[in-house]
């Protein structure tokens, strides 16, 4: 999958407005699967994939029906949205790292570990 940027997250939202509020993580999450699948195709063809385009998350979001562009006041949009950043965060975050962060908090630890070259003067 190409990088992810700020559009790509909105169209992807955008398509989960027309998904059953039940159904959006899993459809997230499909969605990921087929730009990832779309990119691997234009790396092998040199073509973007008839359905899900170059590999990106906004070209596989338009390969579905969109709903309209709506402000961040409406709480179903905000929950596409969410539902989009929880899948990408799931994805770019193995189980691993997943479990450790619960186990010892974000890297905040390591911060508090670590003093500046000024702290023991």
């Amino acid at each position: 999958m190409k990088p992810v940027l700020p559009g790509d997250v909105s169209a992807v939202a955008r398509m989960l407005l027309t998904v059953p509020p039940h159904a959006r993580p899993e459809r997230a999450d499909q969605l990921i699967d087929e730009a990832r699948a779309a990119d691997a195709h234009c790396r092998r063809t040199g073509r973007a994939h008839p359905r899900w385009g170059d590999g990106t998350l906004m070209a596989a979001a338009h390969g579905h029906p969109m709903g309209q562009e709506v402000c961040f006041d409406d709480p179903d949009y905000l929950d596409c949205q969410l539902a989009i950043l929880h899948a990408l965060r799931a994805f770019h975050q193995p189980e691993t790292q997943d479990t450790q962060w619960r186990a010892v908090g974000p890297r905040s630890g390591h911060m508090t570990a670590m003093s500046s070259p000024h702290a023991s003067r």
